[in-house]
């Protein structure tokens, strides 16, 4: 016996239906016939409802999901820019804190007052060589410019060093912390005590030798170098400042501690002092 065709009405109704809906939306979209399709799109709507919702659910997370990209796009882009505006800020302030400070230490090395009689050729630094117990750096003049051996090195603060290598053109200056540096030096009241400062290092204090125990000695006394006939270098420079000072139970000599007065950590110039033990 022949099963009974199932009827292809409910099928065909559906159809006519979504092409229905579909045309009414996209007229109603367009902005025409809006009075005559209001009570069909309503109804269309209402039927039309829990497959509307579904596809929403579906194209609304996407539609939100690509503009959020879109968005955080520009968010990114945005942020880059502003990060290179900050990194050229703070080249253009550190440019400009550099240059300022490089004028303040040229300025002051033509109106240090200990050189007042002394003649002087002012370099750049350019080069530091510096590791536990070595301190050095290296200077833009040399032997065309009348730089020599042993010449004293003076910074803005004070004494930088001496030159222990003299090439044409450049030279290398020995740091008064260099572990290989001592320099005879003056403390306390005219005409003074003598003494012998001593390098322990790049960024160590300096060490003091000869100072008998119990001297009194205050934090911050200068001591400047002796210019004993014969010394390496000139009379009065400031050298460094006392940090500390203590005498032990059976020691035969003070125990001291010094700041070196010249900024050695920043030195963008100096002057030679063109000055020997003969002179």
């Amino acid at each position: 016996m022949a099963m009974p065709r199932r009827s292809r009405r409910p099928r065909t109704t559906l159809l006519v239906l979504v092409l229905a809906a579909v045309t009414i939306i996209t007229l109603d979209a367009r902005g025409g016939f809006h009075v005559i399709t209001s009570g069909v799109k309503s109804v269309a709507a209402d039927a039309f409802a829990p497959v509307r919702s579904g596809v929403n659910d579906i194209i609304e997370p996407i539609g939100s999901f690509l503009a959020g990209s879109v968005h955080y796009g520009a968010v990114r882009q945005q942020n880059q820019k502003l990060q290179a505006e900050i990194g050229r800020l703070k080249r253009q302030i550190s440019s400009q804190s550099d240059a300022e400070q490089a004028m303040k230490q040229l300025s002051t090395l033509l109106n240090l007052p200990f050189l007042a009689n002394l003649q002087t050729v002012p370099a750049e630094v350019t080069n530091y060589g510096t590791s536990d117990f070595a301190a050095t750096i290296d200077i833009s003049v040399g032997r065309d410019d009348g730089v020599q051996l042993n010449m004293p090195v003076v910074g803005s603060g004070g004494l930088v060093g001496q030159v222990v290598q003299a090439n044409h053109h450049t030279a290398t200056v020995r740091l008064i912390t260099d572990g290989q540096s001592s320099v005879g030096v003056r403390y306390g009241p005219p005409p003074g005590l003598l003494a012998v400062l001593t390098g322990e290092g790049s960024a160590k204090p300096l060490g003091a030798d000869l100072v008998p125990s119990n001297t009194p000695l205050t934090n911050g006394e200068q001591f400047t170098t002796s210019g004993l006939q014969g010394a390496l270098y000139p009379a009065g420079i400031p050298v460094a400042s006392v940090i500390t000072s203590k005498t032990g139970a059976t020691a035969s000599q003070e125990s001291v501690t010094l700041h070196p007065l010249a900024d050695l950590a920043h030195l963008r110039y100096v002057s030679v002092v063109l000055w020997g033990p003969s002179s």
